[in-house]
C-alpha cells in the first residue's frame, strides 16, 4: 500500500463512511502484502459473518483491530477514523474537551481515552534511532522549586531531550520523561535514541563521561550564563514544547501522563515539514495497527480514575 490518504475531512467523511470501508483501509495497512495469520504465519484466511478472519492452517480467529490500538474499542471504526483525522489535521492538536465537541462525543471520558490511545500510537516500534550530530541535555517540567539547586527535583517532572543537528537548524527529536539525572539513566536514554557511532555534543555535566559507542564532544560551561549556548538546538525544542503544552493544553499536565505528551509533541515535530496534513493522518493510523492495545486501565492512574467517570 502506498501513502494513501484523503487530502480534507470532505474527502475522509465521503471515503470512511461507513465500517466496511474502515475495516478495508486497515486490511491494506496491517497486512500489505495480504493476510498473515498473527499465530502461525498462514497467509491464506476466510472471513465470517461476524467479519473475523479465520485462518486456514491453524483456524485462528482473528478481527482487524485484534493486537492493534482499535482493540478491545465500542466506539465504530468512524468516529476513530475521524478523531485521528481533527488529531493530525491541527497544526498544535487539540485537548480532549475540543475532541469531544468536534466528535460531539457523550463523555469527557470518551474524548480523553481516545486521545490518549492515539498518543501511545504516535511512536513507531522499532523506529530509526538519531545519528550524526546529536545534542542532548535535560529539561524540567513543573513548578518553580527555589530552595533547590543544580539538577535536583522534588516536584518537576525531569525530561531527556536529543536533537540531531540539520545543518543551522533542527533535525530530528526524542524526549522521555526521567527519573533521575543519574550516568545510567542518562547512558540509557541515549542508547535508545542516538545510533552508535554518532556525536553526541553535551555539556559538562559528568553524568555524561565514558560513554560506549559514540563520540563525546563535551562543551564544558566557562563564561556564558546558561547552557542555551552550549547545546541551543535542544534549548530550542524544549522552549517550543513548553509553548505547545501551555498554548494547547493550557499546562493542565499531570507527571504521570506526561509522556504520552511528549510522544504527540515528538510525532508532530519530526513531521513539521510534511506539506499535507492528511499524510500525518496516514502515519498514525500505520502505526496504530503496528502498535499493541492500551487498555483503559493502563492509561490512567489510579488516582485519577474518577476524575475520568
Amino acid at each position: 500500500m502506498g501513502e494513501d490518504y484523503p487530502r480534507n475531512l470532505i474527502e475522509l467523511e465521503r471515503r470512511f463512511a461507513s465500517e466496511e470501508e474502515c475495516t478495508e483501509y486497515l486490511h491494506a495497512l496491517r497486512w500489505p502484502g495480504g493476510f498473515e495469520c498473527p499465530k502461525c504465519k498462514g497467509e491464506t484466511a476466510w472471513q465470517t459473518s461476524r467479519k473475523l478472519w479465520v485462518c486456514k492452517r491453524c483456524q485462528y480467529h482473528v478481527s482487524i483491530t485484534a493486537g492493534t490500538v482499535f482493540e478491545g474499542s465500542h466506539l465504530p471504526l468512524t468516529t476513530w477514523f475521524k478523531a485521528m483525522w481533527h488529531v493530525t489535521s491541527q497544526k498544535n492538536g487539540m485537548s480532549a474537551l475540543g475532541l469531544q465537541r468536534v466528535l460531539d462525543l457523550g463523555s469527557y471520558r470518551t474524548a480523553w481515552m481516545l486521545l490518549h490511545k492515539l498518543r501511545r500510537a504516535m511512536v513507531r516500534p522499532g523506529r530509526d534511532r538519531l545519528h550524526g550530530v546529536v545534542e542532548v541535555d535535560e529539561a524540567f517540567w513543573g513548578a518553580k522549586e527555589s530552595h533547590l539547586r543544580g539538577r535536583l527535583v522534588e516536584e518537576k517532572a525531569l525530561i531527556a531531550v536529543a536533537a540531531e543537528e540539520d545543518g543551522a537548524g533542527i533535525g530530528r527529536i526524542r524526549m522521555a520523561l526521567i527519573p533521575d539525572t543519574s550516568r545510567n539513566t542518562l547512558h540509557s536514554f541515549i542508547s535508545n535514541s542516538v545510533e552508535p557511532g554518532s556525536t553526541i555534543r553535551t555539556d559538562g555535566w559528568r553524568a555524561y563521561l565514558q560513554m560506549k559507542g559514540y563520540e563525546h564532544d563535551r562543551q564544558v560551561q566557562r563564561q556564558r550564563p546558561t547552557g542555551e549556548y552550549l547545546v541551543p538546538r535542544v534549548h530550542l525544542a524544549v522552549s517550543l514544547l513548553k509553548r505547545w503544552i501551555m498554548g494547547t493544553h493550557q499546562g493542565a499536565i499531570s507527571h504521570a501522563h506526561l509522556d504520552d505528551y511528549l510522544n504527540e509533541f515528538t510525532f508532530r515535530f519530526n513531521r513539521r515539514k510534511s506539506r499535507f496534513r492528511g499524510k500525518l493522518f496516514f502515519r498514525l493510523a500505520q502505526i496504530a495497527v503496528d502498535v499493541s492495545p492500551a487498555p483503559y486501565k493502563s492509561l490512567v492512574a489510579p488516582q485519577y480514575i474518577g476524575l475520568l467517570e
